[in-house]
Parts: C-alpha cells; sequence; structure tokens
C-alpha cells in the first residue's frame, strides 16, 4: 500500500465565468474507485463560494482519472460543491445534469464537445509579433511549419497527457486564428464529456505553465477581423441514429428553436461578441438551422442528410461555456 496524490478538482463561484480550482491530499493507496475517496472541505470565501464568517464548503469526488504528470498510481479527481450541511451548492451545476440524464437515461443522449481556445504569451495571442498583426486569416487552419502555426509543442503534450488520464478525446486541429487550437472530447454520455471536458481543461491550463504560457477560453480573444472561439456541441439520441432519426432531428431543431434566448443564456459569457453573424457565426439575435451550414445555429451534418440519421452540431456555446449547464439544456429542450 503506498501514498496517493489525489488531486482534488472543482469549479468555483466566479462570475460571469467559474474557474478551476485545485489542491492534493495524499491518501493510501491503491485508489480503484471513487467511493474509497473522502470528501474534503475548502476555504469557500477564497473561492466566491461563501462568506468569511462561514467559510467551510464540501467538496465530494464524482470521478476519477489517472494522473498523466505525477504519474504511476497518482489521480484526478473532479469533483462536486457542496454546503457544509451537505445540500447542493448554488455554483454546483453538475448536480441538476445528474438529476436531468437519470430521468432520460432511455433516450441515451451523446455528447460530443469541441473546445476551442487560444494561447497567450503574456498580453498577445502566442506567436504573434510585438508590434502590429500577424497576416491575415487563411492559411492557419489546420495548417503546417513554424511559419503558420504556434504552440504545436504545447498542443500535442496535451493530447498525450489526456490520453494518458483516459479521456475520450476524439482529435486536435490548429484553428482558423494562429495561436488558436481546438481540441474535442467524445461522443461519451453527458456527466462523462462534461466532467472530461473539465479535467482536459484542467490539463491544458497545468501543462501551460511548463512553458509559461497561457490557454484562454475567451470567446473574443482578439477583436477585430480575427475568428471567436467557440465549444460545439454535438448531440443525439438513440432515435436520432437510428433508421428514419433524420426527421426526429428536425423536430429537436424546431423544439431548440422555441427556446432560444434560454440557450443563449446559459451558454458562455460575452458570447455577443463571437456570434455576431460573422467568422462561421449565426447573429445572437437569430435561430436558424440547416444542412452543412456553417453559419447556422444548428448544423446537420453532410453525413447525417446523406444517411437519413446521425447528430446535430449546435453552434452556439461559447469556449467559456459550462459544459454541465449545456447539456442540461440541450437534453431538457429535446427531450421533453
Amino acid at each position: 500500500m503506498g501514498k496517493v496524490k489525489a488531486e482534488y478538482i472543482w469549479i468555483d463561484g466566479h462570475t460571469p465565468t467559474s474557474k478551476l480550482r485545485s489542491k492534493t491530499k495524499i491518501v493510501n493507496g491503491p485508489i480503484k474507485n471513487v467511493d474509497q475517496l473522502p470528501d474534503w472541505g475548502f476555504d469557500g470565501s477564497s473561492t466566491q463560494q461563501a462568506e468569511g464568517s462561514d467559510s467551510d464548503c464540501l467538496l465530494k469526488p464524482v470521478s476519477i482519472f489517472k494522473d498523466p504528470i505525477r504519474g504511476e498510481n497518482h489521480i484526478l479527481v473532479m469533483c462536486e460543491v457542496f454546503n457544509a450541511d451537505g445540500s447542493v451548492h448554488k455554483s454546483n451545476s453538475r448536480a441538476a445534469l445528474r438529476k436531468l440524464s437519470e430521468k432520460f437515461s432511455v433516450e441515451e443522449c451523446w455528447f460530443g464537445i469541441e473546445q476551442e481556445y487560444t494561447f497567450f504569451d503574456g498580453i498577445k495571442p502566442l506567436g504573434w509579433p510585438d508590434n502590429g498583426f500577424p497576416a491575415p486569416q487563411g492559411g492557419y487552419y489546420c495548417g503546417v511549419g513554424s511559419d503558420e502555426v504556434y504552440g504545436r509543442d504545447i498542443v500535442e503534450d496535451h493530447l498525450e497527457a489526456c490520453l494518458l488520464a483516459d479521456l475520450e478525446i476524439s482529435g486536435i486541429n490548429a484553428e482558423v486564428m494562429p495561436g488558436q487550437w481546438e481540441f474535442q472530447v467524445g461522443p461519451v454520455g453527458p456527466l462523462e464529456v462534461s466532467d472530461q471536458l473539465w479535467i482536459a481543461r484542467w490539463l491544458l491550463y497545468r501543462i501551460g505553465e511548463d512553458y509559461g504560457v497561457s490557454a484562454t477560453l475567451d470567446p473574443k480573444p482578439v477583436k477585430g477581423d480575427w475568428n471567436g472561439a467557440g465549444a460545439h456541441t454535438n448531440f443525439s439520441t438513440k432515435s436520432m441514429r437510428e433508421k428514419g432519426g433524420l426527421k426526429v432531428i428536425e423536430s429537436a431543431c424546431e423544439k431548440l428553436s422555441k427556446k432560444h434566448d434560454e440557450h443563449i443564456a446559459v451558454y458562455g459569457s460575452n458570447n455577443e461578441e463571437r456570434l455576431t453573424g460573422l467568422h462561421e457565426t449565426c447573429s445572437i439575435s437569430d435561430f436558424r438551422y440547416g444542412v452543412s451550414d456553417r453559419g447556422a445555429s444548428i448544423r446537420i451534418p453532410m453525413g447525417t442528410a446523406n444517411d437519413g440519421f446521425g447528430y446535430l452540431e449546435d453552434r452556439r456555446p461559447s469556449a467559456n461555456m459550462d459544459p454541465y449547464k449545456v447539456c442540461f439544456a440541450l437534453i431538457d429542450t429535446i427531450c421533453n
């Protein structure tokens, strides 16, 4: 029985966009199951989750992953936040998704999330000149060469770390703006995709520390004629993935059209700076769906249209969205 470093990771109460927090607990190992881990407290007054006069909050481990940075038997622990009396903390968006996903478990909802992000070196995107701007967008998306892409060494380390942690990472690519990248998680269930996206974000920030480079999820990291950063969310139910599923997808799009404002409200802060109707987005004030339309709110992929079944892509969520809230909104609107 050896000592295990367990990194307890949670989402704080920072507004309008939550931040990740973590601290290390030494436990006796090996740890094979989340039930082996104890609850743990933290100072909520330092994370905007409590007042100083009554600052104790509770961390309850909900999922565990291999720690690719510390290696061996060490683990990363995703936690939910509770009040000291055991009630759900108001910042805990996972609890509501947990209940809803149980209610609609028969639907077998799958999610795949495309996380875009931008590397920053100090106050400018990585690889950008100290004065002025790089060449206009055009050659950077899925580019190759030191004049087209910046930060590939960090991206490769992050990809390897995610694989070692057994996350369902399904791909990476350089994005449209220089210094901007994307990784994809899924397809898996709502709780799994959300936990894994938060863990993948934590690993991205942590590996960035080793390079002295930060990663931002700001939906519009550079003002002007530059692409923003989103978190396109791919969604399907069992009936969408079966023969005749296209009709179910079209019905889902009609349901989404009636709840556009409610979705936008939980799809990330400052999203209006990104959803302008330019740069492959639909205006935040409009809703439309279409086949292969990257300017639509909801894109029905070409393969789905050709096969007659598959999934839809919600292109509205911003890069800084909370996946627990986005998954909740999609299930709640489409499955109800």
